[in-house]
Parts: structure tokens; C-alpha cells; sequence
């Protein structure tokens, strides 16, 4: 298959080096400042590529929102920090109407979210009806407001960042939101060697702030909307489209899940695998992008059964199974 694949990107003369160069050159920016954190730069910038939302899990000092704020400076688009808090209103996010005493007229005024890049700090702390005003706009990409549409412009990411082990003063995502992000990305600890590091910068007197500055522009809105362009020329044998079909619909006949994953998750596997493909300099996609993206595509997509949480079992090891059950195509 892979051959095949390569000789259909051959005759079709895509040429990715462009893309890959400047999602190295975005790499080495973040590098200046973020230390470790390789698979969520990388996971960002496929997200970045494929036009989805990303929610980022972890505990607090793991450098989400730090990774997420650096990755919005490397690109020349407008950004916006919503820290989500219990009292916060849908009109803190999306805007409100302001009543004009000389014409005696209301003008909407625009929220924080019409933005390129928004980071939705501690998405979790805010109440179901805040959450809920961001349905339309990750989706649609447009706020209705007193029956007048607002099109936000493109390019258009989420960015949110929740803590898992806080359950005071938190409200939990519901399934309907959780399918809008493209990936649930699990935070981790950095290893022994880079927190070694990391204490070897704050001992010689490393300035955060000022390493901010150091991180510059690398594309423009414009340049990423014609290297997304770039990433839906990637091949894909359709003996993948099946591939991907089956992954996603054994969650639904899966005895280890209560609820499966939706088509969402099908298109979301399907685009996140081409942008990761184009990132590694490929014009066709493998099995094992796939296989790769299939956790961070599914794992806040499905829900276990109680007998399997009693059990202690995780959401990625029943998806692990499941690749581990599908034939891969040859």
C-alpha cells in the first residue's frame, strides 16, 4: 500500500518541504522557552493544520497554557486569554449589546472570542450555560446575536486547558462539548533530565519574560490557510477510510464502552492523520499515523462501562485493544 501511495504522490508532485520547514521553525521557536513537551508541540501544531480545537489535561505547572500562548505568537493572527471562573457569563465570551444614549440604539459589542487563536484557561470552572455559549462558535464558527450572525475570521482554534485532579468549584464538560475538540491531550510530567534542566535555567537566572519575547512569528494567517490547503492533498488509500471506520465503530459494539465515538471522530482521525503525514514530510498517510492519533481522537469521545471503571480500567487502554483487534490494512 505504501508504495502505491507513493507513487500517487509522485505523479501528483506535492511537495510538503515548504509545510515541513516551517512546522520545524514553529518547533524550535517554542524550544527557546518550553522544555520537553514534544508530542503536545507536535499534537498543536497537527490540530493547528487540521482545523480542530484541543483540549489540554494535565495538573497545574506543566506548561499548558505556556505552550498554548507561545504557539499563538508564532503565529501573526489575533489571540485572546479567557480564564473561565464560576461567575463568568456567556457575554464575558461572546460579546453584549451596549445601549448608545445619543441615538438611542444598541451596538453589539464583540467578546474575546473573535479571535484566530482563543485559550479558554480552566474551561471546567466555568458554569453548564457559559460552556454551552461556546457550542455554536467551535462548530460553526459564527455567533448569532439578536437574530444578526457574526462570522468569526479564519483561522479559527480553541485552545482549552482543564485540571483533573480539582473537582471543588468545577463543572464537567458535557459529552456534546467534549466531541467539538479534535484532540483531548493528556499533560504529562516532564521527565527527570528535563526538570534537571528546568532548574538549571531558574538557577542561572533565566527571565521568563523576557524569553517570551524572544519567540517570534513564523507564518502568517494567510500562510497557514494555504499550508491546510496543502495538508487535504495528502493521500489516503481507501483502504484506510475503512481502517478508520472500523477503529471508530467498534467503540460502538465495544462490551468495555457505555458510549462509542461519533462520525466526528471518523473525519477528526481521518484530517488529524493527513496534517501529521504532511508534518513528517509525507504525502500519504500509514497505518501507523493512524494508530497514533487514535487515542488523543477518541479518549474524551467514549465512556466506559461501570463494571470497566470499576475495574480501574482507562479509556486509552480499551482503545488500545481495539487497535490491537483491527486488522491492519497491508
Amino acid at each position: 500500500m505504501e508504495n502505491e501511495a507513493l507513487t500517487l504522490v509522485q505523479e501528483n508532485k506535492t511537495d510538503y518541504s515548504v509545510l515541513q520547514n516551517a512546522m520545524q521553525a514553529i518547533k524550535q521557536e517554542l524550544r527557546q522557552v518550553v522544555v520537553g513537551q514534544d508530542n503536545l508541540i507536535e499534537l498543536l501544531l497537527v490540530a493547528l493544520l487540521a482545523d480542530g480545537h484541543v483540549l489540554l489535561e494535565g495538573v497545574p505547572g506543566v506548561a499548558k497554557t505556556l505552550t498554548a500562548k507561545l504557539l499563538a505568537r508564532t503565529v501573526q493572527v489575533d489571540f485572546n486569554r479567557i480564564q473561565f471562573t464560576p461567575d463568568l457569563m456567556p457575554s464575558d465570551v461572546l460579546g453584549t449589546s451596549v445601549f448608545h444614549p445619543v441615538t438611542g440604539t444598541f451596538d453589539y459589542k464583540k467578546g474575546p472570542v473573535f479571535a484566530n487563536i482563543v485559550l479558554i484557561d480552566e474551561i471546567n470552572r466555568a458554569p453548564a450555560k457559559t460552556q454551552a455559549s461556546l457550542f455554536e462558535v467551535m462548530e460553526e464558527q459564527h455567533i448569532t446575536h439578536d437574530g444578526v450572525r457574526y462570522t468569526l475570521d479564519a483561522p479559527f482554534i480553541v485552545l482549552a486547558t482543564q485540571n483533573p485532579i480539582e473537582q471543588e468549584g468545577t463543572y464537567r464538560l458535557p459529552e456534546a462539548q467534549l466531541d467539538r475538540f479534535m484532540f483531548k491531550v493528556l499533560v504529562a510530567y516532564p521527565s527527570l533530565a528535563e526538570e534537571v534542566f528546568i532548574l538549571e535555567l531558574q538557577h542561572k537566572g533565566a527571565n521568563l519574560k523576557k524569553d517570551l519575547e524572544c519567540v517570534k512569528p513564523v507564518l502568517t494567517a494567510a500562510e497557514l490557510i494555504d499550508l491546510r490547503q496543502a495538508v487535504q492533498a495528502v493521500h489516503l488509500d481507501k483502504k484506510l477510510l475503512e481502517y478508520i471506520a472500523q477503529l471508530v465503530g467498534e467503540t460502538r459494539i465495544s462490551k468495555s464502552l457505555y458510549l462509542g465515538a461519533s462520525p466526528r471522530a471518523s473525519i477528526a482521525l481521518l484530517n488529524s492523520a493527513k496534517a501529521l503525514a504532511a508534518i513528517r514530510g509525507r504525502g500519504f498517510v500509514t497505518p501507523e499515523d493512524i494508530q497514533e492519533l487514535a487515542p488523543v481522537v477518541l479518549r474524551h469521545r467514549v465512556m466506559l462501562t461501570p463494571e470497566r471503571e470499576m475495574e480501574g480500567s482507562t479509556p486509552d487502554e480499551v482503545i488500545k485493544m481495539i487497535i490491537q483487534k483491527i486488522e491492519v490494512p497491508r
